[in-house]
């Protein structure tokens, strides 16, 4: 019998969301989630399955049953040549690493975090950069669904289509994810070399930087023409570090928290701040290889609020050269750096964010010093402005203002997913407040 605990409370790493569900469940197989599914069934409850919290918005929270599915995170199957592994979906990335290692696999590519779990990560439309590349989900090649009513949905290209082409982004509204199929690679190491630029250079010669790099991003700094180029690729190089403690830590975290916090005072110090860091830190060429899943992952070491949006990769000019064209126009309106650009490969999943065609995402912050909230809602609002201008679609996991009335507009399949929904799902059990917005 599967136990469940009152009095949890239950907060996103961001710290800036949390929730206390009435009951929280961390069930360890597959018949305890089916119980949880038929005491919220029975007492009419509303569940809300959650993973390693890293979503920097409300998608996780509830105030019905709460699923945590750490305690089901086993690896079930490694095929070693199809190169494919079935995990549970309560697994980390982190924990799922070593163990492909053994393999000598790994995952072809990886978000920034690897504290996130097999379900959360493809629920949320993780994503990295790479043209080359689709967001994390278009690696799974199979997964199970244990829907409303206890039914059990295995699904992929071949077995219940239409539910794997939309539950590949699921949002958490489809069912519990139980298990993942993902599709590996070979294990393989990576060079990261990044490099000064101005962002004029960087705009001009987008297609020859995406075809020199197979995962290429850049960093421009708001309030400045720098931007630093960041190059990932395959490589037969010793490991090798460019980091150290002094620079990353002492300089690039505690001085600049500090710095910015003062700045909350004295906003016209934020110009200043990300020009002063771009000359310290970044103007010089690094150099540093490792495994890819140590290359592809750093430390997010700031809480902070953040949207990402993904606009059509042909669009990526122009939305940022207005959003600079706006700062200037508003000195008031300050922006912390970076705003960090990333590239990926169109796919075919109902709610990704890349449907149909390949997307550029443009991810800005603001840091929140010692946990003060800093203004950001002016900055936010232009942003969001030029996203949808352009026809951009929010990042499901970060924060957004729009409602079903955007989503209608932005994907071509909202309806076909929403009949999935509400077919699998019918009295919206694994509805939330932040789904209704989406949905309602």
């Amino acid at each position: 019998m599967v136990h469940g605990y009152k009095g949890v409370k239950f907060q996103n790493w961001a710290r800036t969301y949390g929730c206390c569900p009435e009951m929280y469940f961390q069930p360890t197989s597959v018949e305890e989630v089916r119980e949880v599914l038929a005491l919220a069934r029975q007492q009419n409850k509303r569940v809300k399955v959650v993973g390693g919290g890293h979503s920097p918005s409300d998608i996780a929270c509830t105030d019905g049953f709460m699923i945590h599915m750490g305690k089901m995170n086993r690896v079930l199957q490694v095929d070693t040549e199809k190169k494919q592994v079935t995990v549970e979906a309560g697994i980390l990335l982190a924990d799922l690493h070593p163990q492909l290692g053994k393999h000598s696999l790994a995952l072809s590519n990886l978000g920034a975090v690897s504290d996130v779990t097999a379900g959360g990560v493809i629920g949320s439309g993780t994503h990295n950069t790479g043209i080359k590349h689709g967001i994390l989900a278009t690696q799974v090649v199979a997964l199970t669904l244990l829907t409303a009513d206890g039914t059990i949905l295995e699904c992929s290209e071949s077995s219940n289509a239409d539910v794997f082409q939309a539950a590949r982004v699921h949002l958490g509204c489809l069912g519990v994810v139980l298990t993942v199929t993902l599709q590996c690679v070979s294990q393989f190491h990576l060079q990261e070399i990044s490099f000064p630029s101005t962002l004029e250079e960087v705009l001009n010669n987008l297609d020859s930087h995406l075809k020199k790099s197979e995962y290429f991003r850049f960093l421009w700094f708001p309030h400045s023409e720098n931007v630093s180029v960041i190059y990932q690729d395959h490589t037969n190089k010793p490991p090798s570090s460019s980091a150290n403690w002094f620079w990353d830590y002492a300089i690039g975290f505690y001085l600049l928290e500090f710095l910015l916090w003062i700045s909350s005072f004295l906003p016209g110090l934020v110009g200043w701040i990300n020009r002063f860091f771009f000359w310290l830190l970044f103007t010089r060429k690094k150099e540093s290889s490792d495994l890819s899943h140590k290359i592809f992952t750093y430390e997010c070491r700031f809480k902070q609020h953040v949207q990402d949006w993904a606009i059509p990769r042909e669009k990526t000019k122009e939305a940022l050269l207005e959003l600079k064209a706006m700062l200037e126009a508003h000195p008031k309106m300050v922006a912390h750096f970076p705003v960090e650009v990333r590239f990926t490969r169109g796919d075919d999943i109902l709610l990704s964010p890349c449907f149909q065609r390949d997307s550029c995402y443009m991810n800005i912050i603001m840091y929140r010093p010692y946990g003060k909230d800093v203004p950001r809602l002016d900055y936010w609002l232009t942003y969001e402005t030029i996203m949808k201008k352009v026809g951009g679609r929010p990042h499901w996991a970060k924060a957004h203002n729009c409602t079903r009335k955007d989503f209608e507009k932005m994907y071509p399949a909202f309806s076909k997913f929403c009949a999935i929904r509400e077919k699998l799902d019918p009295t919206g059990m694994f509805l939330n407040a932040y789904l209704e917005k989406v949905f309602y």
